[in-house]
């Protein structure tokens, strides 16, 4: 396959500038990369004493190309300005004020390269009551509503991972955020701010559940929704430890599930969706499940339309059928990583790039991005 065969992504000739930072704007460049744009990650000279520094096991750098600078230099803010001014977007993390201390704020940036697309990522936005207080992702999808259901009846929410929070009202919020004002910026030669604050995207990612919140599909109090308290939407554990999930939502998917159960006729299970019955059918089914493995429940329905699937661990999720069918998955220098999404017909993405060693790329980038 020739050079420009190569697969590249759809973002191929896109140039970003990512400050180096923590959580989901790290994630952002990630994706960004992973569809081809050209990353140029801004690392310090060396790690802090705070830094967690994953050296090759920090997947979210992968594919990026790094430049090392001390930013509280004239100097290297000088060659951040040169950068800026050949590229499409900047990303930033960090809390609202640090940037324009180091004079590398919006109207600065802006004023080198009227069409940049600035991108910010925080929690609690740029502005507001919280903007200047710090904390995490539990926090502010605490705040914003979206961790409320995520815990039983009688039972404090459970804290999830930051797939949520950081990544998805973050990160994703982020790169959706610069792509549109790329864009935007290409049609009329304009740049703009991004704020992109976990609090908002969270609380957007809420507008289904708010929906059948006001048609009554969904509650307040916890385990007395369609979504969060019926037996067929639940985890449970097998005979061997391990667990299995259901989701037969919809009646005849509910209807298939209790058929192979060997359930169908069984006045037990009728009236299945009166809620004042969800926790004594939800206790029958936990301890039928519990009577057999999780791979014996996989042999009776997984591949239905029962809607299951068994509660798998990153290495089982891994090697999965399904999953390497698909190719999810991959190891680069040893380290388990998700390839590439989404998937494109005609600009297929690369394979996962190799994370950057701190500052290796400096010349090479400087003379690609013409400041050489």
């Amino acid at each position: 396959m020739s050079q420009e065969q190569q697969p590249r992504g759809p973002l191929h000739g896109l140039r970003i500038l990512e400050i180096a930072g923590l959580g989901p704007a790290p994630f952002c460049g990630m994706l960004l990369a992973d569809l081809g744009a050209d990353v140029v990650l801004v690392d310090r000279l060396q790690a802090g004493p705070e830094d967690l520094d994953l050296e090759r096991h920090a997947v979210t750098n992968r594919g990026k190309r790094s430049i090392a600078l001390d930013l509280k230099s004239p100097e290297g803010v000088a060659t951040v300005l040169d950068l800026v001014a050949n590229c499409d977007a900047l990303l930033e993390g960090m809390r609202p004020g640090v940037m324009e201390r180091l004079g590398l704020g919006p109207e600065v940036c802006l004023q080198r390269n009227p069409a940049l697309v600035y991108g910010r990522m925080t929690g609690w936005g740029q502005e507001g009551p919280l903007a200047q207080a710090a904390g995490h992702d539990l926090n502010y999808i605490a705040l914003s509503g979206a961790l409320w259901w995520s815990g039983q009846p009688g039972e404090a929410p459970m804290t999830p991972p930051s797939l949520v929070g950081d990544i998805g009202g973050g990160a994703l919020y982020l790169a959706v955020g610069i792509l549109a004002g790329v864009m935007n910026a290409r049609s009329t030669g304009q740049g703009q701010v991004v704020d992109a604050a976990i609090v908002d995207g969270s609380a957007h990612m809420l507008n289904l559940m708010l929906g059948l919140k006001s048609a009554g599909q969904m509650h307040n109090e916890r385990g007395r929704s369609l979504l969060d308290g019926p037996h067929w939407y639940r985890t449970y554990r097998c005979a061997d430890g391990r667990f299995i999930s259901v989701g037969s939502v919809e009646p005849r998917f509910h209807k298939l599930l209790l058929e192979k159960l060997g359930l169908a006729d069984d006045p037990y299970y009728a009236n299945a969706y009166d809620p004042s019955r969800w926790e004594t059918l939800h206790q029958g089914f936990a301890e039928l499940f519990a009577t057999r493995t999780r791979d014996q429940w996989c042999e009776l329905l997984e591949g239905s339309d029962a809607c299951f699937a068994p509660v798998l661990d990153i290495d089982e999720a891994a090697q999965h059928p399904h999953m390497t069918a698909r190719g999810v998955y991959s190891r680069v220098d040893g380290v388990l990583q998700a390839n590439p999404a989404p998937r494109f017909s005609a600009t297929p993405a690369a394979a996962p790039g190799p994370v950057p060693v701190r500052g290796a790329a400096g010349e090479e980038i400087l003379c690609d991005w013409n400041l050489r």
